[in-house]
């Protein structure tokens, strides 16, 4: 792992939620919480597997009295910003909010991916996590540890609509050993502070027949301004979509932002229920009843929910909402550095002349699209730092490397984020990149696990990226994201190559003047478990604390 140290600089402005949604949001949807840089993600299950579930939501009560969820308004004391010691997210698997009691007909009305679950055959398909019965090379060994386990549990599907895809019977019931209800994260000053969170919060949830089923210590090594390094050691958390909100719910600098960014605006609705997405509609989220069995239900008047604007006699408790995906993607460093010394050695070898440029760190940062410290790779070199001498996300790819010289086309940069790398002609451009920032997600992730010492020597531990994300529409943002970009053979032209960071063992072309290289990367990153979560809002986690 790259050792080397980034000073401190000034941050950059980052926007924030305006008053009166920030304080009905969750923290995390607005901020990485960088100024806590060490923490927890606890995966809770919610009693005996075998045995029913009693008491509803009442333990979010005694949960938010030792760990306050965190809202995205920052504390303040006398009207002064001050820095929180500790702040904590919560989300809910479908079989978790099932569990906890929430009526049927809520449960009805949540999207089809978030009801089918990660583990369902057909997403499991698109994902490429798994084909034909059997576990891809991209997943870990035996399958996955950990889900939601929802197939088994939520009711049958409706009939598919005119342009969903055939649903594949073959395998309806893939389970995983451990259940998860519900993902609790934790983020402290130090490891110390961490610790003794998760002491209180498991002593206190354990009281309730409330187990962490498994537990990853999470690391933000904070270089600047929100850049860390993941364990392959390049600079991570970089191009983040840039919200707007016609409405006046996004603020920068303290001025409302109600028109998109060049090149990253994306609008609020795709990462929070309840404002206009990228279709010009507001996104839908998933709505609660307000009377139940013909008598008033006045749980979600105390709670502070709206009346649904679509569902007559029903509440919006998806308004300020999110839904958060996680995959455990454990990372095989000395193994990835293993396969750079050998391809680099090989090239070398077949290429005396003109390939003795090539090195292990070179390849590396062609299979990203980045060096190291983040900045892109252009023809000739790579981009210049920005005015905060950090790496420069506001480029266009059509205009600087159409052809992909400098940042291979096939990338791990290029494919997560193509931005107007498809468009056939100058003119195809603008249309190229609205339609790409249609598909972004919001990145909350960290990595997991102990650092590196030697980044070519495998010690066995279990280390890698508790990758997070947050999108209002599952298929669309990051199903899309991972089928028709990073897992897609014929991208950008390519043919019979996905992505080189987090795809299967496969080639991957680098294109040089004059030559093309193709270079064989083998699979160095496999999911350990993963599912769809619901990230609510505050008064819709009140509204859970009824039940």
């Amino acid at each position: 792992m790259d050792a080397r140290s980034v000073a401190p600089r000034q941050r950059s402005a980052s926007w924030k939620l305006a008053a009166g949604a920030d304080s009905s949001t969750q923290g995390i949807v607005a901020t990485g919480f960088g100024s806590l840089p060490t923490g927890r993600a606890l995966f809770l299950e919610l009693g005996a597997p075998d045995q029913p579930w009693r008491n509803g939501g009442k333990w979010l009560v005694s949960l938010n009295a030792i760990a306050p969820i965190t809202a995205a308004v920052p504390p303040s004391k006398h009207g002064e910003q001050r820095t929180a010691r500790h702040a904590a997210a919560i989300a809910f698997t479908w079989t978790g909010l099932q569990r906890m009691g929430l009526p049927e007909t809520a449960l009805a009305s949540f999207s089809r991916p978030f009801r089918e679950g990660m583990m369902q055959t057909d997403r499991l398909r698109r994902l490429d996590d798994r084909r034909g019965g059997v576990w891809r090379g991209t997943v870990l060994d035996g399958g996955p540890r950990w889900s939601a386990n929802t197939s088994s549990a939520a009711p049958p599907p409706p009939p598919p609509a005119a342009f969903d895809v055939a649903r594949d019977r073959e395998d309806e019931t893939v389970r995983t050993p451990i259940t998860v209800h519900a993902i609790l994260l934790l983020y402290t000053e130090d490891e110390a502070s961490a610790r003794a969170l998760e002491t209180r919060v498991t002593a206190e949830l354990g009281g309730q027949g409330i187990r962490a089923v498994l537990r990853r210590e999470l690391l933000l090594d904070l270089e600047h301004d929100g850049v860390s390094r993941e364990f392959f050691g390049f600079a991570d958390g970089l191009s983040q979509p840039a919200p707007y909100d016609e409405r006046g719910a996004v603020t920068l600098d303290g001025k409302l932002v109600v028109e998109p960014d060049p090149i990253h605006g994306v609008p609020l609705g795709e990462f929070l229920m309840g404002y206009v997405n990228g279709h010009g509609e507001k996104a839908p989220g998933p709505v609660v009843p307000g009377d139940l069995n013909g008598t008033k239900d006045p749980r979600p008047v105390n709670a502070g929910l709206e009346p649904s604007a679509e569902a007559q006699g029903f509440y919006d408790l998806g308004l300020n909402s999110s839904y958060m995906v996680v995959r455990e993607l454990e990372q095989d460093v000395a193994a990835f550095w293993k396969n750079m010394d050998e391809n680099a050695a090989a090239m070398r070898a077949r290429d005396p002349v003109h390939a003795d440029h090539i090195t292990a760190d070179w390849l590396a940062e062609r299979i990203v699209g980045r060096d190291k410290d983040g900045h892109l790779l252009c023809p000739g070199g790579k981009m210049k730092a920005d005015a905060n001498n950090l790496p420069d996300s506001n480029y266009l790819f059509h205009e600087r490397d159409p052809h992909g010289v400098g940042c291979p086309l096939g990338s791990h940069v290029r494919r997560a984020n193509p931005r107007d790398t498809l468009a056939p002609s100058e003119k195809e451009r603008q249309t190229l990149l609205d339609a790409a920032n249609n598909h972004r997600i919001l990145r909350r992730g960290r990595k997991f696990g102990p650092e590196v010492d030697d980044p070519r020597t495998d010690d066995g531990k279990e280390r890698g990226l508790l990758f997070i994300c947050l999108n209002t529409d599952i298929a669309r943002q990051f199903e899309f994201v991972q089928q028709t970009w990073l897992l897609n053979s014929d991208f950008a032209t390519l043919f019979g190559e996905v992505d080189p960071l987090i795809g299967s063992d496969g080639r991957m072309t680098i294109a040089e003047q004059p030559l093309r290289r193709t270079v064989h990367v083998r699979t160095f990153v496999k999911m350990a478990g993963g599912d769809y979560f619901f990230l609510p809002s505050l008064p819709a986690l009140r509204y859970l604390e009824m039940l």
